[in-house]
């Protein structure tokens, strides 16, 4: 039994019978209760007033009253204003859950033949600095956002973006020449990825020494920039590199064989890895091909210095150079040259691209560009933006140093998670191998918690002198509540096949917490879909968290183990199995573990 669809067809049923509204199930919609009023569903009865000839409030009253005397389910329902609320009895949620508990996949819709692809792209970072904070932001929500997806049945590829080419990445390099006197990261000992973002710092202090140096002499800070010397170089470096020189294309591999290293390091720590990987450098002169067919059919205009643009001043935009006067392509030129790539190599319904709202205007200008091009498949492009994640001093910013490196913070936290659990000492029973793997499956819990549950169309500001808080609305605690349901399942005298094939007991009368448990284990699947239809993992945060701390209350309220009769015991063991899957379930959309024992 449902209980959401038990009443729709009931409501559209009186609907018939009282006011001669012929309806399906499908076209009533029903809300949850708000927590203020008594009930557990709502029906809104303003829809309904011109059939009935009555007011808001009059019309729910004769839906209620209907529901009351013509159904046995209904318990009781009452009518603030224009809103119907209404609570079912204890035995119908109890054949609810006789259902629901030997559902595996209880909110999961499978992936067949006919299922639509989706792929999603992130984290794509750029190769002369290794990830940071707001990277982990991306790689979290992409990652969760493309398990949400697939619990609604699409199809998921999961690919890369490398920037492994372009004015920034000769920052890195030109540095390299400058200062590194040959140096390797074997040699000094970091991480690959560390080593090369170390000269994109080296390159940022040079660059402004000399910029202060001129403008010491007399020239203006915009005279300054035209008459660097870095910055002529840096235009060399990468005009040398689109003709192919041999030299520079030599370093640039080697590198960027340095970032890709170490960045693989923190996808496999993060518990990610892409499918497909596309590469600027594979096809910006592809995009280049598309630019000339654009400027050939009018699409694109030419400037005297020889840049390309596009006029997008109709649509209400302005005009957007996509190659420059010196011949070499600009980001949007190789976005254009990777979407059509991606169109060509997978038979996808949707592209989905998991970029901060910084590049808001990027996206819009891109997918204009593509419709004027007449591709086909620009009207299924989206960009799931999100709010940069910002320090209390402000944005981070890699030039000057002064990001929070996602790899340090990973240790971090792992660390934190380490101190807290040993000085809890209840881990005695583990080996270290154990310990260790707790400890990064608590930390990394923590982190990607922290982040995933404030809702993605929000800045974040991190304090990275907090350590991420194990205590209250956190990864860890969700993660001790799943733990703690396991320790009861296993101190008691039944496995979990057992309590799931077992039938479920009559109960003459169900706790208040039981019945909350119940009728939130109901709402998963409807926030499984509206998590999906958003892109926000935090509904699923939300809900896990409100799941685990329902768990906790009714545990300290009621004895499991020793409750008052059998009956009564084997329900709560079987209430307490199914909560911790669906904590285990939902947890898994976040790509946070939960710990069999801590």
């Amino acid at each position: 039994m449902n209980p959401e669809l038990f009443l729709q067809e009931k409501i559209a049923q009186a609907l018939n019978e009282l006011f001669g509204l012929e309806t399906s199930a499908g076209q009533i919609s029903l809300q949850k209760t708000r927590a203020e009023f008594k009930g557990e569903f709502t029906l809104v009865t303003f829809p309904y007033i011109k059939v009935s000839k009555k007011s808001p409030e009059q019309t729910g009253e004769a839906i209620g009253t209907w529901l009351k005397s013509r159904t046995i389910e209904t318990k009781e329902f009452n009518v603030v204003k224009g809103f119907l609320n209404i609570s079912l009895n204890e035995n119908s949620w109890l054949a609810f859950f006789s259902s629901l508990i030997k559902n595996n996949n209880y909110g999961f819709k499978t992936t067949g033949p006919d299922s639509k692809s989706v792929m999603i792209e992130y984290p794509s970072p750029n190769t002369n600095k290794p990830l940071h904070l707001g990277h982990l932001r991306n790689i979290f929500l992409g990652a969760s956002v493309s398990e949400l997806l697939k619990a609604n049945g699409y199809h998921v590829i999961h690919s890369c973006l490398y920037n492994d080419r372009g004015t920034n990445i000769s920052k890195s390099m030109l540095a390299w020449q400058m200062f590194a006197n040959g140096s390797t990261p074997e040699f000094t000992g970091q991480k690959p990825d560390h080593f090369v973002g170390d000269y994109y710092v080296k390159f940022s202090n040079a660059y402004k020494e000399e910029i202060e140096k001129l403008i010491a002499e007399g020239l203006s800070k915009e005279d300054a920039e035209k008459h660097s010397e870095l910055s002529k170089k840096v235009n060399e470096m990468t005009v040398a590199w689109e003709k192919g020189d041999s030299e520079i294309r030599s370093l640039w591999k080697k590198m960027n064989d340095w970032v890709y290293t170490g960045f693989n390091e923190t996808y496999e720590l993060l518990g990610i890895q892409p499918e497909k990987f596309y590469y600027e450098s594979d096809v910006y002169d592809l995009g280049k091909e598309t630019v000339q067919e654009g400027l050939e059919k009018g699409i694109f205009f030419q400037k005297e210095d020889g840049s390309i643009w596009i006029d997008l001043t109709a649509e209400g935009l302005d005009q957007k150079v996509v190659l420059r006067s010196n011949g070499t392509s600009v980001y949007i030129t190789q976005d254009i040259a990777t979407a059509n790539e991606k169109e060509r190599d997978f038979p996808i319904d949707k592209s989905i691209y998991v970029v901060g709202n910084e590049q808001d205007y990027h996206f819009k200008v891109l997918f204009l560009i593509l419709k004027k091009l007449g591709k086909s498949y620009a009207d299924h492009l989206f960009h799931l933006s999100y709010g940069m994640v910002e320090l209390p001093t402000g944005k981070m910013k890699s030039r000057e140093g002064t990001v929070v490196d996602a790899d340090d913070l990973a240790k971090e936290v792992i660390d934190r998670a380490e101190e807290v659990t040993r000085a809890q000492g209840r881990i005695d029973h583990l080996s270290e191998s154990e310990k260790k793997e707790l400890f990064r499956i608590l930390g990394l819990g923590a982190l990607k918690y922290f982040i995933l549950k404030v809702d993605p169309k929000k800045k974040m500001v991190f304090n990275p002198e907090e350590s991420v808080d194990l205590q209250g609305n956190t990864g860890p605690f969700i993660q001790y509540s799943h733990a703690r349901i396991r320790s009861v399942i296993l101190n008691s005298d039944k496995n979990d096949n057992e309590l799931l094939n077992l039938p479920i007991p009559a109960i003459d009368s169900l706790q208040k917490e039981e019945l909350e448990l119940l009728r939130l284990q109901h709402a998963f699947p409807s926030i499984i879909a509206e998590a999906c239809l958003t892109y926000s993992p935090a509904l699923i945060a939300n809900f896990v968290y409100e799941l685990a701390r329902n768990f906790n209350q009714f545990y300290h309220e009621h004895s499991v183990l020793k409750a008052e009769s059998q009956e009564i015991r084997q329900f709560r063991l079987q209430l307490s199995l199914k909560t911790g899957y669906l904590i285990r379930d939902a947890m898994k959309l976040l790509g946070i573990a939960v710990p069999e024992r801590m």
